[in-house]
């Protein structure tokens, strides 16, 4: 048990709040029970030991958005259907604290991105820990993506746009335009056109060290810039840039979870369906 009393941030899904309530009050009642104290849906995080996350994986990349750069582990409850981020279950919530106070985790650190347009953050957060989608924007005709790594021209894609993502993201936005899984840590990113119009343009992957710049056209005169699925309007000319943030999102995990039984559980990896 620690001797320093423990702040517990609880961050719940504001669309499910008759789900996700009774499981609060059951979070509540045992940091109550054991002397430690508990803000629910706090303006900000910074005072907190532990954020927990109680949604699915969008309520937990809300709950990372609003972390931020203060690297405060998130503890994810698993309210939603797949939960990768979010993978402890409901029943678990009592037994993943007994683990926390008794120190019986794992935490594990994932990469960040940051973007910039025209060299300046984007206003809002401008981190991602998924991905960032540059996307056409109403209207039917695919825009042009102009991408450099490190200064050095890699592709014009065209395509109705282009993914790029960590890590934790490829099994997300990135896996449904058909690019690979990233084992966690690996230390690299990819780069995934959406419904590119040539077929000899594939994802590749990339050290995350790499910087990475666009320039988009398009018949629109605009485009969108989706981080982590919040959306804003660009317009064309302006010079995308992302890169590896200086901060990483720390996750706590069970010792008895690994990544590829996860796979193998929640995207049915390997499965023969045949009769």
């Amino acid at each position: 048990m620690s001797e320093r009393k423990l702040k517990f941030a609880i961050f719940g899904n504001e669309y499910k709040k008759s789900e996700v309530e009774p499981y609060i009050e059951r979070v509540l009642r045992y940091l109550e029970a054991h002397d430690a104290e508990a803000m629910v849906e706090p303006v900000d995080f910074n005072n907190a030991d532990y954020v927990i996350s109680m949604g699915g994986d969008g309520t937990f990349l809300r709950a990372a958005s609003k972390v931020g750069n203060r690297e405060i582990p998130i503890v994810g409850v698993n309210m939603g259907r797949l939960g990768f981020l979010a993978d402890i279950l409901p029943s678990e919530i009592e037994e993943t604290l007994d683990n926390i106070f008794n120190g019986n985790y794992s935490i594990e650190q994932h990469t960040v991105i940051e973007v910039e347009a025209d060299g300046a953050k984007i206003e809002g957060s401008p981190y991602a820990l998924n991905d960032v989608a540059i996307l056409k924007r109403d209207s039917a005709s695919m825009i042009s993506v102009r991408t450099y790594i490190n200064d050095e021209f890699l592709v014009n894609y065209q395509a109705d746009g282009l993914v790029i993502s960590t890590p934790t993201g490829s099994t997300a936005y990135n896996l449904s335009n058909g690019g690979p899984i990233i084992v966690p840590r690996s230390s690299s990113l990819c780069l995934t056109p959406v419904a590119p119009h040539s077929l000899n343009i594939r994802p590749i992957v990339i050290n995350d060290t790499s910087v990475i710049t666009m320039d988009v056209e398009s018949r629109s005169h605009s485009f969108l810039v989706a981080i982590d699925g919040r959306s804003e309007k660009m317009v064309e000319g302006t010079k995308i840039t992302i890169r590896k943030a200086p901060f990483v999102i720390k996750i706590v995990k069970q010792n008895n979870r690994r990544y590829f039984s996860s796979l193998r559980e929640k995207l049915m990896w390997g499965a023969d369906n045949r009769k």
